[in-house]
């Protein structure tokens, strides 16, 4: 019954307002109506008092427009009655008579007072500050933005504290945007007041002298006194909601309500307490002065100052019976340059004009896709990627992003406000800039967003700006895996995986490998494109190949990758089939017998010329598949594996390089192996031939 009457008295109530306006109010229901809007006035004034910051009023806005709504109804339905009957009810009689005292002029300069003090000072004030409040609170939401999302990515709060700050910031700025606008119906209603004040008393003193044929004096004295007291009853709520208005947009978040806040605050410095005390007792020894009011207040704050010293004394009392909590490092010692000297292992940084990306309120849902990208590329390579700073940074250019790991830029693109990526062959009729994509390098064009479905219907693939960033944070991502698996995160693998399997953990370390080696291989295994999702296979693999020592990480990445030969090969093939390129047998013979080892790894020694020629025919050999819309990869001998990966991974390192075992790996089971091309590293026979096809 209770929520029943709540949903429905604010709708009832002004439609009650509004047919107060236009429907005519006796006096005894028009003063319990006055009564009601000083007591809502008065309610909403002490609650602006009590809540501990401004959002847990955030109805006010809207409750103020429809209380200054009911005073001016209130206004309408006095002045109606003032004019046609000479009479508005006991209320307003009440306020004329005691305000005026028998003497008219006294009445209306106070009348006037009130009036001024509330447009003059108040109103405008609150005014001012609302509007102020309004726009500082709307640049800073992007910055406010960027701090959850940066506490939420370093792990600081959960997605639900996450999603209840945004919503604060959300509110908070559309609270003060509305305080912006309310505070304008608090001004606009003074004026109202004045106005009609002015009507009532040059109407009420014609109609009194034209329609009801009173003397002058009496007409004057009748009109004036009901038009102060309808001036009092309605400047009186209106004052204290302009209070209210002040109270609220200029006061800041606390833990208390303003009175506790207020004693605490005044209380907290004995010194100005004493000073104040002793300067009300010396004004009142002067001779001539009122003595007894001085002496009062001076001794009242003087004892406020003698109890303020006894709150501080226990206060400091209580700190030192609490042990101290060791305190952060000094910005120049040198751990606090230490910690000023980290850097963060991703990050991305955004120019100014861009902030729209992680800013919710604008619809930018940049960090939720960084979010998603965290748990793909998790859930792919197995690889816990960091969590990624965002921040802006007006060194950049215009419209312009950046990519770095570890403070270092590893990539870098655009994404102009207001646009979408275009992709496609003919977009020369298509208004916009000319631009290459960042991560496959196709031909594009950033057209005007509106004209996004005029590109899609050309034919031309739309992509949005938050899309092109993460597409390009996720290949950087992929990129540079190895260079994002620390040791800490090594240990929480492996820490992990001895949660499910310990035997295996506790066989590998750290008695046959260190945490530092391991690290090593999954570094290698990351580098070479392979996921390391299966890392008990790997471990295990890791642990026979590595038992008495003596291997080299090119044999321990070669064992863990035949542990995981099957799932390689599933991971290059498409559609069953796995095309691969492969090599002349007299070419791998003798890059075979030109193995040589090395400290990071055996190389091929194979003439200089030679070896261009092996890596240009590798070249034109992937490239002729993909153009027929192929993923190759390049089969060789085990030995030559590692060795021929790093001489073709330097001029195409998106080709993954597999042993036969590895290619094979699944027997029956495994892909369909399709080759499409054969390298023979002659430099002399026609291409064709030498692709063999």
């Amino acid at each position: 019954m209770g929520s029943r009457v709540s949903r429905l008295g604010v709708p009832v109530g002004v439609v009650g307002i509004v047919l107060l306006l236009v429907v005519p109010v006796p006096a005894p229901l028009l003063d319990l109506l006055i009564a009601a809007n000083i007591t809502a006035a008065l309610v909403v004034l002490l609650t602006a008092m009590y809540v501990r910051r401004p959002l847990d009023f955030s109805i006010f806005p809207a409750l103020l427009l429809v209380l200054t709504l009911f005073r001016l109804g209130l206004n309408v339905a006095s002045t109606r009655l003032v004019l046609g009957d000479a009479h508005a009810g006991k209320v307003i009689q009440a306020f004329g008579e005691f305000v005026i005292s028998g003497s008219l002029v006294i009445g209306l300069v106070i009348f006037l007072i009130l009036v001024i003090i509330q447009f003059v000072v108040i109103t405008n004030g609150a005014g001012r500050v609302a509007e102020v409040g309004a726009r500082f609170t709307l640049d800073a939401m992007p910055g406010k933005q960027m701090a959850i999302d940066a506490d939420l990515n370093a792990g600081l709060i959960d997605e639900d504290t996450a999603r209840q700050r945004r919503a604060d910031v959300t509110a908070e700025a559309d609270f003060y945007g509305a305080m912006d606008g309310g505070s304008k119906f608090v001004k606009g209603d003074a004026i109202a007041g004045i106005i009609i004040t002015v009507v009532n008393l040059v109407g009420g003193f014609v109609i009194g002298m034209v329609q009801k044929g009173m003397p002058a004096g009496e007409a004057l004295e009748t009109y004036s006194l009901l038009t102060v007291g309808d001036g009092l009853v309605s400047q009186i709520p209106a004052l204290l909601l302009s209070v209210a208005t002040g109270l609220i947009v200029t006061r800041a978040t606390t833990q208390g309500d303003m009175g506790s806040d207020a004693a605490a605050q005044l209380l907290q410095h004995r010194p100005a307490l004493l000073i104040a005390g002793a300067g009300l007792i010396v004004i009142a020894i002067i001779p001539g002065m009122p003595k007894l009011p001085f002496m009062v207040l001076g001794a009242a704050v003087l004892l406020a100052a003698q109890r303020a010293g006894k709150a501080q004394a226990a206060k400091a009392a209580a700190e030192e019976a609490t042990p101290a909590l060791p305190a952060g490092p000094a910005a120049d010692s040198p751990e606090g340059l230490l910690q000023q000297m980290r850097v963060d292992p991703l990050e991305v940084v955004l120019a100014p004009d861009l902030v729209d990306l992680v800013d919710t309120g604008a619809g930018g849902d940049l960090l939720d896709r960084v979010r998603g990208l965290r748990r793909k590329t998790a859930l792919e390579l197995g690889l816990v990627v960091p969590p990624v700073r965002t921040r802006d940074s007006i060194d950049l250019p215009t419209s312009s992003y950046a990519i770095r790991i570890s403070g270092v830029e590893v990539g870098r693109g655009q994404a102009p406000p207001g646009r979408v990526l275009a992709l496609g062959d003919d977009l020369d009729h298509l208004p916009g800039t000319p631009t290459s994509e960042p991560v496959f390098g196709l031909a594009g064009r950033w057209v005007p967003a509106e004209l996004q479905h005029q590109a899609e219907m050309t034919g031309a693939t739309v992509v949005d700006r938050a899309s092109v960033l993460v597409t390009h944070l996720a290949e950087v991502v992929r990129t540079h895996a190895a260079r994002l698996l620390s040791r800490e995160d090594v240990r929480a693998l492996v820490d992990a995986v001895k949660a499910d399997d310990p035997a295996v953990v506790e066989e590998l370390v750290p008695g046959v490998m260190t945490l530092g080696e391991v690290q090593r291989v999954l570094r290698a295994l990351l580098d070479e494109g392979v996921a390391i999702r299966d890392l008990p296979r790997i471990f295990e693999a890791l642990s026979l190949r590595g038992r008495g020592g003596g291997a080299d990480l090119d044999a321990l990445v070669d064992a863990a990758r035949a542990a995981l030969g099957p799932a390689i090969a599933a991971a290059c093939a498409r559609d069953g089939v796995l095309r691969v390129i492969t090599l002349d047998p007299l070419l791998e013979h003798q890059m075979a017998e030109s193995v040589r080892p090395g400290e990071e790894g055996a190389t091929l020694s194979l003439d200089p010329r030679r070896a261009e020629v092996v890596v240009e025919q590798v070249d034109a050999a992937l490239r002729q598949a993909e153009d027929l819309g192929w993923s190759p990869v390049l089969v060789c001998a085990p030995v030559l594996r590692a060795p021929l990966r790093r001489l073709v991974g330097l001029a195409v390192p998106r080709l993954p390089v597999l042993s036969y075992s590895e290619a094979g790996g699944g027997g029956s089971s495994g892909p369909r192996i399709e080759t499409v091309g054969t390298v023979t590293g002659a430099a002399a026979v026609p291409a064709a031939q030498a692709l063999g096809v």
